[in-house]
């Protein structure tokens, strides 16, 4: 016969899994009686739990929102969700963090062993936040985790075009299906940015540092030899991920950086100037000095906002926006050429 103990988890276990069980059900899966069943209810009442009955030949139990928390039951995978959405917190964006680093203490302080080496080999970091995309397999985030902790060489098979499937065949001239190898690294560090999970490594094959989506990733099994850590070119995985998103090597910074006087004001700019800086100079107008990958994705993006733009600096700012009004004048040129044949 089971212990009490072991009849409430596993009542607990059933009651959390849908609205209503009949209270006939119950006692089959339990492989008790019904008076039985009604007394582990209490026990879960007297713990805490909100458990409504209904009355009658079908009456059964549900499990409702209680007036304070009581002790909660996860399997292995909801504690490791749980973990990783605690130690993820920062990249929603809300001020959490000290809240979720001692929630994640807690977490793993009740942990098994299994479940806490588990998630020791996942070290997050996380970045800003941003629309939410295409999700990674946590098998995938485990099997790169544990290659990461154990600095074995990862080997992986990743599409070569962002939206193709996770394999690496690709067609010939001649029609004929070819086998890319797979894609060897070193892998260094697993992360968050803009709501994707990312893998930031060192290509044995391209012989550089490179950032791939965990989401495209597909590892093959078994890893290769234990390699030495090296060192990112920038301190830490953020700053490295954040540096590249910009377009710049280095640190993370934009590599160009411009300042524009906008016939608008600035009420109506700071809600789109994302990281740039805006000043107001009067009713009617205002500056802004931002940051971009290249001057003419600065041009570009200045003009939405439908206005006179005068650069303040630098000349190629000026120069981006003349390349762009050519191009523009050669595109509706074109358009209306094609028109008038």
């Amino acid at each position: 016969m089971s212990t009490p103990t072991a009849r409430h988890l596993q009542l607990l276990s059933l009651l959390q899994t849908r609205r209503e069980w009949p209270g006939a059900l119950l006692a089959e899966r339990l492989q008790v009686s019904h008076r039985t069943v009604r007394r582990d209810v209490d026990g879960l009442r007297a713990m805490g739990y909100n458990i409504h009955a209904t009355m009658g030949p079908e009456g059964g139990y549900r499990l409702d929102a209680g007036a304070r928390l009581p002790p909660l039951l996860f399997d292995d995978d909801q504690v490791i969700a749980l973990a990783l959405a605690l130690q993820t917190a920062t990249a929603t964006g809300a001020d959490v963090g000290e809240s979720a680093a001692r929630a994640l203490a807690t977490v793993r302080q009740l942990m098994p062993s299994h479940l806490r080496h588990r998630l020791d080999a996942l070290p997050a970091a996380a970045t800003s936040a941003g629309d939410p995309t295409d999700l990674a397999s946590p098998d995938v985030l485990s099997a790169i985790a544990d290659a990461i902790h154990h600095r074995q060489i990862l080997r992986f098979d990743h599409p070569r075009h962002p939206g193709s499937a996770g394999s690496s065949e690709t067609r010939s001239a001649a029609g004929s299906i070819e086998i890319s190898p797979p894609r060897r690294v070193e892998p260094h560090h697993l992360l968050t940015a803009r709501q994707r999970w990312y893998l930031v490594a060192w290509d044995l094959d391209r012989h550089d540092w490179r950032i791939f989506r965990a989401d495209r990733v597909s590892p093959r099994v078994p890893t290769g030899p234990e390699f030495t850590r090296r060192a990112l070119p920038t301190g830490d995985a953020a700053s490295f991920v954040g540096a590249r998103f910009k377009g710049s090597t280095g640190s993370d910074t934009w590599p160009c950086r411009g300042k524009v006087i906008l016939d608008l004001p600035a009420r109506a700019v700071a809600p789109f100037a994302g990281d740039g800086t805006v000043e107001e100079l009067g009713s009617a107008c205002c500056s802004l000095e931002i940051g971009s990958w290249s001057w003419i994705g600065m041009a570009a993006s200045l003009n939405r906002f439908d206005c006179a733009v005068d650069v303040v600096f630098p000349a190629d700012l000026a120069d981006a926006f003349r390349m762009l009004a050519a191009r523009n004048t050669t595109t509706a040129d074109t358009w209306y050429g094609r028109r008038s044949e």
